[in-house]
């Protein structure tokens, strides 16, 4: 009986995962740049004395949906879209290099450049900074230029450049916070042939459809171990009546 019992366990872990996932995936759906999280199911052996016949499933974010999402034209002056495999440098909260696909860039009151969810973005010399400027715009190299107050429009200045860099070749991991590491620690390297399309911005690569399919497909495989379970209790009570002496 105690099998039955870890299968369906196993099972109600798996869909718990999964609908984490899921629900992440599905929360993203809008947010420019998002890689959807890949959840994969693992089996976990029970160890302890004797022969090894348990085992439970794990089901564990392992990666994420490298595929490109659509994009979109926007007409903003600090709206990017990458080509190819190309990301962008960002500073995580901790300091750390980190990289993100992460397109719509704002700048604060200070001149720092950041992604649409506050990070620093990162330039040539450092976190970017663009002095006080009438203007401010990004070519296909990642060049910023801007304007200064009261100058001419037609001679720009290049305050910096935005560092872009290429995965190619090397294991990237996805955070929590939805950006990207070199596995083990490390830094990418530059990209000096990367490109980027200008007052654009590439959606998330998330299928709002088909997340909630899996979302619901996850939520049926719950309530079908939880049917299980209660089959168990009522197989073993039956056959505790059964081994009863009559009295």
């Amino acid at each position: 009986m105690d099998r039955l019992i870890y299968t369906s366990l196993s099972g109600m872990r798996g869909s718990m995962s999964r609908q984490t996932a899921t629900a992440h995936n599905l929360a993203n759906a809008q947010t420019p740049g998002f890689r959807g999280d890949l959840a994969e199911m693992q089996t976990i052996w029970m160890k302890g004395p004797g022969a090894t016949t348990r085992a439970m499933g794990s089901e564990e974010v392992i990666g994420a949906d490298m595929r490109s999402g659509t994009v979109s034209a926007t007409g903003r002056d600090l709206d990017i879209a990458m080509e190819g495999d190309a990301m962008l440098v960002v500073q995580a909260p901790n300091g750390e290099e980190s990289y993100t696909r992460r397109g719509d860039l704002h700048q604060t009151a200070t001149g720092l450049l950041t992604t649409g969810d506050g990070h620093p973005v990162m330039g040539m010399q450092g976190p970017l900074v663009v002095p006080p400027a009438d203007s401010v715009s990004i070519d296909r190299e990642g060049r910023v230029w801007m304007v200064p107050i009261g100058g001419d429009r037609e001679n720009p200045i290049e305050a910096d450049r935005l560092r872009l860099v290429t995965p190619a070749g090397s294991n990237i991991v996805k955070g929590l916070d939805n950006l990207f590491r070199v596995r083990g620690g490390g830094a990418l390297p530059d990209d000096p042939e990367a490109r980027l399309i200008n007052r654009s911005l590439e959606g998330s690569n998330v299928s709002a459809t088909s997340a909630l399919v899996e979302m619901i497909e996850a939520s049926k495989s719950w309530d079908n171990q939880l049917e299980l379970i209660s089959n168990a209790r009522d197989m073993d009570s039956a056959t505790t009546n059964l081994m009863q002496l009559p009295r």
